[in-house]
């Protein structure tokens, strides 16, 4: 599972219902969140997992990144959920209520050392914890829990996330700096098209690499914010291509549209281009 695969829509879908698992076979969403926590009710839980196992064991999700959200492990369910779903086919297992590294080694003495883990980070403690839960080896994926964060902190919800901020461009450091996926919170106004454009562009702006939904309508909005623009993969090749001339040329120093182009630059710019090329396999399926 490489980070270069895209992550633009990671969309959550209850375990429980069965309609909804089979129409994300045929969703154009990069990633699937199985949810057993939130999404779905005490008394259907134990139900839920074997809804969940069967319809992972059948497959049919063909590019989409399947990743598993268990309940914690703290909880009447967590540990046989982690039993159940560590040979289903998920690609992935998104643990809640991560404080600490010490919880995802909990984790990893149920389901071994195989499948990758990613993780809620969701309290005030996980944020300040970032660090070392994103650097656990096992951890491939940060995931920003921005409505527990927003209860927690008994901040205003506001449209431009200010009071957020902290938590959000933490949770990205972390992950830049062990080299996984970040994911943006979620956009509660499911109807509201045009607030999740903003809130897509502020985390593609922030260093996101996508957004989680809650509806399937939220996908094409997140995958164009998140997708390199024609522009940007215009200049992306027009960078390389200079930096690649100048060089050859012994003149050591090249210029695109008025400014100096240095290597990171070019390293930046061929992210764009691979991160472009991976939204084309992708759509090619």
């Amino acid at each position: 599972m490489s980070s270069m695969h895209p992550y633009r829509s990671v969309l959550y879908i209850p375990g429980s219902k069965e309609r909804a698992l089979d129409k994300a076979r045929d969703l154009p969403t990069d990633a699937i969140i199985f949810d057993l926590e939130d999404a779905v009710a005490p008394d259907a839980k134990v139900g839920a997992r074997a809804t969940l196992v069967a319809a992972l064991r059948e497959g049919g999700y063909g590019k989409r990144i399947k990743i598993v959200r268990i309940n914690a492990l703290t909880t009447a369910w967590g540990l046989e959920d982690a039993r159940a779903l560590r040979e289903a086919g998920a690609d992935a297992m998104l643990l809640p209520k991560v404080n600490a590294a010490s919880d995802v080694d909990n984790l990893v003495d149920v389901i071994g050392s195989g499948l990758p883990i990613w993780t809620m980070m969701e309290t005030p403690v996980s944020v300040f914890n970032a660090r070392e839960i994103a650097a656990h080896a096992q951890v491939a994926g940060l995931v920003a829990g921005t409505n527990d964060l927003t209860k927690d902190l008994g901040c205003r919800v506001r449209t431009d996330r200010l009071p957020l901020m902290a938590a959000l461009q933490m949770i990205v450091m972390a992950a830049r700096a062990a080299r996984i996926v970040a994911i943006d919170g979620v956009y509660n106004r499911f109807r509201d098209g045009d607030g999740l454009k903003t809130e897509c562009e502020q985390g593609r702006d922030l260093g996101f690499d996508g957004k989680t939904l809650i509806h399937p309508s939220q996908i094409e909005i997140a995958n164009t914010a998140f997708a390199p623009t024609n522009s940007e993969i215009d200049l992306a090749e027009r960078l390389i291509a200079a930096y690649e001339e100048s060089r050859a040329s012994g003149q050591g120093i090249a210029v695109v549209d008025g400014q100096i182009v240095e290597n990171l630059h070019v390293v930046a710019a061929q992210r764009v281009l691979a991160r472009a090329q991976a939204i084309r396999e992708m759509a090619a399926e």
